[in-house]
């Protein structure tokens, strides 16, 4: 769980702005919701040394990222960053291929907790990305520092059947969220939905230590004219971004917000402090969610809890309010249960069974305790 730069920040990243949102991700309750990351994403890079070593742009990064990283340290946070599979990123700045050691290595000196590993300017097959990752894994490995690695190669070679084998301890399952809910009109950014639509096929490969990554939280972006502003991103309804949180945390996904922290209005705060959907995501059985019912209208998600209890998410698909009747027993859950709305943050009946009205795009999540 933390906070990426990209969608706020994207080619414009620096010290100022990261140490800012840092001080608010404090200050709004956020690290003790436990959003730990400050995840630096592309652009960030200046080049090489005259020993090869990485550097930050001093203009963006005065101080250097040591010093950021110790600085988010002190604050009970992680540091995360960026670099490429191949000679350039997306954003044309320095990679690391051929320098998996040697980066790996800098990066530990500087104190770095985690790698987005990203795979522009690389090869499309698929032993190519198995290799590059696996050469990147073993390296950070190596460091001589503990360093999640996230693989991002936006899941045409299917990274969820090779990652963990290779070392990566999540891999995106989709190219980048845009500020939308669908992709309707196929112009190719993908929305909230066409991630959940995706994950949802993917819960054998998800748990402890694995985990298929959705990309980034949308959450409070409103439109704002950043990359999640292109290719249709412009913005959603509070609805849609409940359901985003609903079922990134349902189906396992890294929790990572990018909206401007230092000015969140209420309805974000109340979406992304949500403790007890934050739960679910962060259950120590690692189960991920089963989708139960597919239907034009519906999908109901199912998975079950440490504790023995088990989180039911209920999705209306539709553009109007539709009238849900779930019986548990249909799931699989025999017998009755107390049930807890978890956004309503109460206990609303004891039963085997759920009737009520959902609006457009909105999902219901229970917790359901047997009596």
């Amino acid at each position: 769980m933390g906070w990426m730069s990209w969608n706020l920040l994207s080619n414009k990243i620096n010290e100022k702005d990261v140490k800012e949102i840092v001080d608010a991700m404090s200050s709004t309750g956020m690290v003790k919701a436990g959003y730990q990351y400050i995840f630096i994403d592309d652009c960030w890079q200046g080049g090489r040394d005259y020993r090869n070593n990485m550097i930050a742009d001093p203009k963006k990064f005065p101080s250097g990222i040591k010093a950021l990283a110790d600085y988010i340290h002190s604050k009970g946070m992680k540091l995360g960053i960026y670099s490429d599979a191949a000679p350039l990123t997306c954003g044309g700045f320095t990679g690391s291929l051929n320098f998996e050691e040697q980066d790996a290595k800098t990066f530990a000196s500087w104190g770095i907790d985690y790698l987005k590993y990203d795979y522009c300017n690389a090869p499309e097959d698929v032993e190519t990305a198995k290799k590059r990752y696996g050469i990147m894994a073993k390296a950070l490995r190596n460091s001589g520092r503990e360093i999640v690695l996230g693989i991002c190669e936006w899941g045409p070679r299917e990274p969820w059947k090779w990652g963990a084998e290779i070392g990566g301890q999540s891999w995106r399952t989709t190219f980048d969220i845009r500020d939308k809910w669908i992709d309707k009109e196929n112009k190719g950014g993908v929305g909230i939905y066409d991630v959940i639509d995706k994950n949802a096929s993917l819960a054998q490969f998800s748990g402890p230590g694995k985990w298929n990554d959705g990309d980034m939280l949308v959450t409070g972006l409103r439109g704002y004219k950043g990359p999640s502003g292109d290719l249709g991103g412009i913005g959603c309804t509070d609805n849609e971004y409940q359901s985003q949180m609903s079922m990134w945390c349902m189906l396992n996904s890294p929790i990572y917000a990018s909206n401007d922290i230092r000015k969140m209005d209420e309805a974000a705060k109340n979406i992304l402090l949500n403790s007890e959907v934050i739960a679910l995501n962060q259950d120590p059985l690692g189960k991920q969610a089963e989708r139960k019912i597919n239907t034009p209208i519906w999908d109901v998600f199912i998975r079950p809890l440490a504790n023995g209890d088990y989180a039911i998410a209920i999705l209306n698909k539709s553009s109007i309010v539709q009238d849900s009747k779930i019986n548990f027993l249909e799931l699989g859950l025999e017998g009755k249960y107390q049930v807890k709305d978890l956004w309503l943050h109460k206990i609303i009946g004891i039963a085997n069974k759920w009737t009520g009205k959902i609006t457009s795009h909105e999902t219901k999540v229970f917790r359901l305790k047997k009596v």
